[in-house]
């Protein structure tokens, strides 16, 4: 299994009605305190997420990644969103 993969099914316990990865690490190679670990940027939508702070979301996936975190993936960007928010 690669490592989106891996995100892709830890992310499962939170149930997205919508999941995109990103594998950003590409246009990231040999930058300034990168010590190999991969750049993705997250796009989540759950309805995990309702009534929660964008702080409340973000801290749910970190917690879940927690141990990827930094030697496997060294950056990531998220956008997660309610199935509730409005547009």
């Amino acid at each position: 299994m690669n490592l989106s993969e891996e995100i892709k099914t830890r992310l499962q316990n939170l149930e997205p009605s919508s999941l995109e990865i990103i594998d950003e690490s590409a246009m990231h190679a040999g930058h300034a305190g990168n010590g190999g670990g991969a750049h993705f940027k997250l796009n989540l939508t759950s309805s995990h997420f309702s009534n929660k702070s964008q702080i409340m979301r973000h801290r749910l996936i970190y917690q879940i990644l927690a141990d990827l975190i930094p030697k496997k993936i060294h950056a990531l960007s998220i956008t997660a969103r309610a199935t509730d928010d409005p547009n």
